[in-house]
């Protein structure tokens, strides 16, 4: 699933998903695109594409602090689920040097079958920079996880910094994943982006989780590489 634009978390994981587009100064609203592929798509650990590659798109809308928009990956779960799409809105104000990100998010899979995955999750973010470095946390609830009855909540602290001189950024994730009556779960990850222009970039990011095989045996939340390229207009 796409993580909410709102943390730094973006960087980390799908964050070459697409962020939300600046606002043009006088208010109006601003549109942007955006195009992904990926070796394989995680999210919060676990791979959602059984470990094989996706491909991504989205449209993004901002007027001042608000905004919304729609996104679209690939899935496999191993039933007849082939599709996700995500629609979602919210604001970013700012406090002093402080950025915040209050959303919420519809997650909705196509030709799911039996199966009912679809939710809902409201988050709040917020991020800094301290020096060189942005840090950033985010708090995430859902009252249907995954299409289940019980509610879940995500935790998350995140951090990147830009290398001085290069085109190059560093960026990582360390998460936590509670539901009721589900799996609670760590999950973590780091990685190094490249802006080759100021549309196109690129990620190498190694996720794990401390799920064990009883609870994961096809190991879809196993530490892995992943590399992905972003584009976005």
């Amino acid at each position: 699933m796409r993580t909410l634009k709102i943390a730094l978390a973006a960087a980390a994981a799908t964050l070459c998903f697409a962020g939300a587009a600046q606002a043009q100064d006088d208010g109006s609203p601003s549109f942007s695109f955006n195009l992904g592929a990926a070796t394989d798509y995680v999210y919060r650990g676990f791979s959602q594409t059984d470990q094989d590659p996706q491909i991504s798109g989205g449209v993004d809308v901002t007027a001042g602090i608000f905004y919304a928009g729609a996104w679209a990956s690939n899935v496999d779960f191993l039933d007849s689920t082939d599709a996700e799409f995500d629609l979602y809105a919210g604001i970013t104000p700012t406090l002093g040097n402080v950025s915040f990100d209050f959303g919420v998010i519809y997650y909705g899979y196509i030709d799911k079958g039996a199966s009912d995955y679809d939710f809902w999750e409201f988050s709040a973010s917020a991020s800094a920079p301290f020096g060189p470095v942005t840090l950033g946390a985010t708090i995430a609830y859902s009252p249907n996880f995954f299409g289940a009855a019980d509610d879940a909540i995500y935790y998350e602290a995140n951090a990147s910094m830009d290398i001085p001189e290069t085109k190059f950024s560093i960026s990582a994730a360390l998460g936590r994943q509670e539901q009721d009556g589900g799996l609670d779960y760590t999950t973590w990850n780091v990685g190094l982006g490249y802006a080759l222009t100021d549309n196109v970039s690129f990620d190498v990011r190694y996720h794990d989780t401390n799920v064990s095989k009883a609870n994961d045996p096809a190991g879809y939340g196993d530490g892995r590489v992943v590399a992905s390229i972003a584009l976005s207009w």
